[in-house]
């Protein structure tokens, strides 16, 4: 089992090769909540992740001839960045295989960084096996993303920093896919300070972590925004060290994950991936746990694909009632589309789109629809602008 030295023998050998994250309040968000949040961002590291503390612990500690033999590693992304950019630093050969379905900004980032990347199986199960077989075929060393002690004490640091730079915490929040992060957090805080809750945090799609300690079997798959946490299942040195110190982990949807994504894009001027905002979707769902105490949430990784980012951001306009779509009947004579423009535009809709629909789904030809895309204040004010163009006589429905 992990022990605190083993954390702190890390903390002093990554030492200034690795960023010290900085522990920041936020304001608006313990107001939304009603916790004291501070949030410690991982994402500023220089691959974005905190992978990177585990990563180089782990490529510090080989011998001389396991570096002349170079390194193998398996990746959904983050792990694959950390371990490229350290094994780079070092002189040391990487070769790192990816799920083919890895977001594109993370086999891009990681080929930038000197690794040669093969994009091998449709799961991080198979591509580990996959990797298996070119670590012996190749006499390359395995650097596993989780399931490995230099690995996991790496991980640890982020819990010291945390307590060092905020020893009144009383909780963390923690995003679980292997089980890594979770694992050396919790090795580190509970040793320093027992009375600590330590909470892991998964995507309820994938709960593995979740169903190992309820002795559920485990059955996880589909589709996710947190692909730092879609693992088929946790390691059994990182299951073990949770069941001696994480205090519970708790499920959230996929849709609370994307408003955590929003909400530290809009309110803290950050960008996280899934997996990073996983910590603050936990605290917003479960609000009447976490009331009036002091929370700390990693922003465990910051890599999200700037497409994926523009949907999610898009979805949470509308999620929130700031983006509405309109269907409107009109009578076909000139004017009527501008009349009904005016309107909008009187009661303060900003229209970002316009479709005008004269063959399909009408119910007459002499009344063609037109459907308008409107940017509003919130909810209220798109009821408010509904009322207003009822009242002046136009049909009008909200859509969905």
């Amino acid at each position: 089992m992990l022990e605190l030295a083993e954390v702190r023998a890390a903390a002093g050998r990554i030492a200034g090769a690795v960023a010290r994250t900085p522990l920041l309040a936020s304001r608006t968000l313990s107001q939304l909540t009603g916790a004291e949040q501070r949030l410690k961002f991982e994402n500023l590291q220089f691959t974005a992740s905190f992978k990177e503390r585990g990563a180089l612990n782990k490529l510090l500690q080989l011998t001389a001839d396991e570096r002349a033999r170079g390194v193998i590693a398996m990746s959904a992304g983050n792990h694959a960045q950390g371990v490229a950019y350290h094994a780079q630093r070092l002189g040391i050969r990487a070769v790192i295989v990816m799920p083919r379905g890895t977001p594109n900004t993370k086999v891009r980032g990681t080929e930038v960084l000197g690794a040669d990347v093969r994009l091998e199986g449709d799961t991080l199960a198979e591509a580990a096996a996959h990797a298996r077989r070119l670590a012996e075929d190749e006499g390359l060393v395995f650097v596993h993303p989780y399931d490995d002690p230099a690995v996991i004490a790496g991980q640890g640091t982020v819990g010291l920093e945390i307590l060092e730079d905020w020893p009144e915490v009383d909780c963390l929040v923690v995003p679980v896919g292997g089980g890594g992060l979770i694992a050396g957090i919790a090795t580190a805080v509970k040793a320093l300070k027992p009375g600590i809750e330590v909470l892991g945090v998964e995507s309820r799609t994938y709960s593995a972590m979740y169903q190992r300690l309820h002795g559920l079997p485990v059955d996880v798959g589909g589709d996710t925004i947190a692909e730092g946490l879609a693992v088929r299942d946790v390691g059994e040195l990182t299951l073990a060290i949770a069941r001696r110190h994480v205090d519970e982990v708790l499920l959230v949807e996929e849709d609370a994950i994307e408003s955590a994504i929003v909400a530290l894009a809009e309110l803290e001027k950050t960008v996280v991936e899934g997996a990073g905002a996983a910590g603050l979707a936990a605290v917003m769902t479960h609000r009447e746990r976490f009331a009036g105490r002091r929370v700390a949430l990693p922003l465990c990784g910051g890599n999200i694909d700037t497409r994926v980012l523009a949907s999610v951001l898009m979805r949470g306009l509308v999620r929130d009632g700031r983006l509405v779509r309109l269907r409107v009947s009109l009578p076909d004579v000139a004017g009527s589309l501008a009349r009904v423009a005016t309107l909008i535009g009187e009661a303060g809709g900003n229209i970002v789109e316009v479709q005008h629909q004269r063959v399909f789904g009408i119910a007459s030809v002499r009344t063609p629809e037109v459907e308008f895309v409107v940017e509003t204040r919130g909810r209220e004010h798109g009821q408010a602008l509904l009322a207003v163009l009822e009242a002046a006589g136009v049909r009008v429905g909200l859509l969905s």
